[in-house]
């Protein structure tokens, strides 16, 4: 009976390790380190993506440390109804990413990745991946520059053309923020490497 039921509590703990956030999200080599498992490795999954899309893996782990946390269920803050009673979402950003919902299925529809989730590692950073790529390919912006890879991220690349951020303090601070949280990442790559 013992026997038996060492596979499941192996295949439980597994599970349960990926649904959780890395506790150490501050240095990249450690992140790497804790999402380095039997089944899957966070930093090849990273560097596929940046292999397939061209976008540097600091900026691909800082858009995801920006956005959720690293968080795989993370989603906005509920509005309150009468300043008490948990009411609606600002927006359908989920996930890893906070791809929005017709975002997310753009996504799935441009790259066939129909069975693709938000809140699935590999799934998110290739979305993130593909998504700078396309706004890159829109807007000129180079692969390599966080700052402004950021603002069209959260601005949409015609947000960004427009320039709606120039008018958003608190988007332009974030955007720095970003940009110095991909700085770090890559110096700290060069040495966990």
């Amino acid at each position: 009976m013992r026997i038996r039921t060492l596979p499941v509590l192996v295949l439980l703990a597994l599970v349960a390790g990926c649904a959780t956030a890395p506790k150490q999200t501050r240095n990249i080599c450690a992140v790497f380190d804790q999402r380095d498992g039997l089944f899957t490795s966070w930093q090849r999954v990273a560097e596929k993506t940046e292999h397939k899309y061209g976008v540097p893996v600091p900026i691909l782990m800082a858009t995801m440390y920006t956005e959720s946390g690293f968080q795989p269920y993370a989603r906005p803050p509920r509005t309150k109804l009468f300043g008490f009673i948990p009411w609606t979402r600002p927006s359908t950003a989920y996930g890893y990413s906070q791809a929005l919902d017709g975002t997310w299925d753009h996504y799935r529809s441009a790259t066939g990745s129909w069975a693709a989730r938000r809140t699935n590692f590999a799934d998110a950073i290739d979305f993130i991946g593909w998504y700078h790529s396309q706004n890159s390919q829109l807007t000129g912006i180079p692969l390599n520059d966080a700052y402004s890879l950021y603002l069209a991220y959260y601005s949409g690349p015609k947000g960004y053309m427009r320039g709606d951020w120039r008018s958003n303090a608190e988007l332009q601070k974030t955007a720095q923020r970003f940009n110095n949280m991909a700085a770090t990442y890559q110096r700290q790559l060069q040495e966990c490497n």
